[in-house]
């Protein structure tokens, strides 16, 4: 008997036919052209040590009792490659262009492990595709601009790969993106607008982006917002007062600039990362701000310090260019111990109102260093900080705040 693997599609249909007419088939026939689909699958993957999930791919017996394989009637309708376990080792390998002809596949998926290669271009021919997941493997080369075709496409994550290359415009035309993860990988040129009027997450930290974000070029669906580790540039503030849906924000480590929209502290957000980028001017929130963390610090920041922040639990506006006292509230809520960080240092303020010799909580932490006063009180500060106490007279005499 011919062994299937060198069977052309004409080949396997009469096989499968002579054994189910002889008894010996106890299965639905799966369409041929996904039963050689899978064989050229498998045959470019393989189990890393420790890993024995393509050892029930024994092509003898009924294809959609695979593990990972998912049918319905004689069609693959979803492939999640690789044990789902954590700590599994996962696959290694290629993918093969034969994905593309899994028509009716509606899920793709492939554990965290060490498969190679580019993503097949021929993916794109899976017009039904609503889930296209192949995280922490070592995926290389462009994200193909064809990826524009699955207009059904609801999630797709690439994240930790080693893509290159753009985001293709084309992406961000699907209609029915809800989840786009395309962090930590290599990915160069700018963001493109997204369309999507469902589009909850986007993450593209991690990676070489550049250019600006226009103010339209994100719907106001997003839920979650992570840009961190970029080189991005230019205002957002007409940008981000728009999504007024955001329950998390990360536009660290860039280079944005411009003044922080007040009222974006009033969206009910659980962590605001705005660090190390170079916003400037005051910052005044509208009421008092209810996220838990605000990290403002590393930027050019000016003004008062609003006491709108007293209600925050950890405040980092370290190094900006804040001035005049602290606000009383401030002092209130750390020896209350509701507020647990405190990170004024390297700033020019001039004054805190607290007695000397108040006990801070030990599960509070305040750090004044290098301002235009002598610290009141003495708490330890993060090393980063430095050891210098006082900023230079000369500087507090020529900052004009």
């Amino acid at each position: 008997m011919a062994k299937k693997g060198g069977m052309n599609v004409g080949s396997y249909v009469l096989f499968l036919a002579a054994l189910f007419q002889c008894g010996f088939l106890g299965f639905a026939i799966l369409d041929p052209v996904d039963f050689l689909a899978l064989q050229s699958i498998r045959k470019s993957l393989h189990d890393l040590p420790g890993s024995n999930f393509l050892a029930s791919w024994d092509f003898t017996s009924d294809p959609c009792n695979f593990a990972g394989v998912y049918c319905e009637s004689d069609r693959v309708v979803a492939l999640n490659l690789g044990d789902p376990r954590a700590g599994s080792p996962g696959l290694t390998g290629r993918i093969d262009s034969a994905i593309g002809k899994l028509s009716a596949l509606v899920e793709l998926s492939i554990v965290p492990g060490r498969v190679y290669g580019s993503l097949p271009v021929s993916i794109s021919q899976l017009k039904g595709l609503r889930f296209l997941a192949i995280s922490r493997n070592f995926i290389s080369g462009d994200i193909p601009a064809t990826l524009g075709e699955l207009r059904r496409l609801k999630t797709l994550d690439l994240s930790y790969n080693q893509l290159t290359g753009g985001i293709p415009r084309s992406i961000g035309t699907l209609p029915e993106l809800t989840n786009v993860i395309l962090c930590h990988n290599h990915l160069s040129g700018s963001v493109p607008p997204f369309r999507s009027q469902v589009l909850t997450r986007l993450d593209l930290k991690h990676n070489a982006l550049s250019g600006s974000l226009a103010p339209n070029s994100l719907p106001a669906s997003l839920q979650s917002l992570s840009l961190s580790w970029n080189q991005l540039t230019g205002p957002v503030d007409k940008l981000l007062s728009r999504l007024n849906k955001l329950n998390y924000l990360d536009l660290s480590l860039n280079q944005f600039t411009g003044p922080i929209p007040g009222r974006l502290f009033s969206f009910t957000i659980t962590n605001l990362q705005l660090e190390r980028n170079s916003f400037s001017g005051p910052v005044q929130p509208a009421y008092q701000v209810t996220i838990p963390t605000v990290d403002l610090s590393h930027n050019r920041l000016s003004g008062h310090i609003s006491p709108m922040f007293s209600t925050v639990q950890n405040l980092y506006l370290n190094d900006n260019q804040f001035t005049g006292k602290v606000p009383a509230s401030f002092v209130d809520r750390l020896l209350s111990a509701s507020i647990r960080i405190l990170y004024l240092q390297h700033n020019y303020l001039t004054g805190i109102e607290i007695n000397p010799t108040a006990e801070i909580p030990l599960r509070s932490s305040i750090c004044l260093q290098y301002n235009c006063m002598v610290p009141p009180v003495q708490t330890a500060c993060p090393l980063k900080a430095g050891k210098e106490k006082i900023r230079p007279t000369a500087q507090c005499n020529d900052w004009k705040g």
